[in-house]
């Protein structure tokens, strides 16, 4: 049987060990990639992932505001977002960024083996809800974007470039280059000025 591939994004390196660690002498034919960032885990080349194991704060693009671009490259990849953050607002996010699953840093390890293994083994077309043992609540408000996002947005409304964008917004050009992509992709535009037009007619931006 061919091994399983899961990727896991955080970049925390003890957090990282200690959860391979886990997954590998826990389950087997299961392959593990490791990234530090988001941005590093879009370079991944592995065409078919069967899971993602996401940090939310990440140093660069966080894990929810780059979810969308990891479902665009692998869109039949289930998400499941690890964090320290269980607020109501994250959870919130997380199921709205399209994660199947939520589990707290917190969580033992018997209950994090336990997620991973159901959602490697459901079906892909099964439709999953989140656990309500981890508080995930649906809202009826989907938000788009996060807010550092929207910040990104308004600058590029008013034409200004990621290298003065990132000199604004204190951030490296890399990651205001993929805040872009994001919001190219959630948009639906091919381009900056495709998604400034969007953006304004559906008045995200004044």
């Amino acid at each position: 049987m061919a091994n399983k591939t899961i990727l896991l994004i955080d970049d925390h390196s003890l957090f990282r060990s200690g959860l391979r660690a886990l997954i590998s002498h826990s389950l087997t034919s299961v392959e593990i990639v490791e990234s530090d960032s988001l941005e590093d885990a879009l370079r991944v080349q592995n065409p078919v992932l069967a899971l993602i194991l996401l940090d939310v704060k990440l140093q660069g693009l966080n894990g929810l505001e780059g979810a969308i671009l990891l479902k665009r490259k692998w869109p039949e990849t289930p998400i499941i977002v690890i964090s320290a953050d269980n607020s109501l607002e994250t959870l919130q996010l997380a199921q709205e960024k399209g994660a199947r699953y939520f589990i707290p840093k917190t969580s033992s390890a018997d209950d994090i083996l336990r997620i991973i293994t159901k959602a490697l083994n459901e079906p892909e077309t099964q439709l999953t809800k989140v656990p309500k043992e981890f508080g995930l609540k649906s809202t009826s408000h989907k938000q788009l974007l996060t807010p550092r996002q929207y910040e990104v947005l308004d600058l590029v409304c008013k034409g200004l470039s990621n290298k003065m964008i990132a000199r604004q917004l204190d951030l490296s050009e890399n990651t205001v280059r993929c805040h872009v992509q994001v919001l190219l992709a959630a948009l639906n535009a091919s381009n900056r000025a495709e998604a400034a037009f969007t953006a304004r007619r559906m008045g995200l931006i004044a």
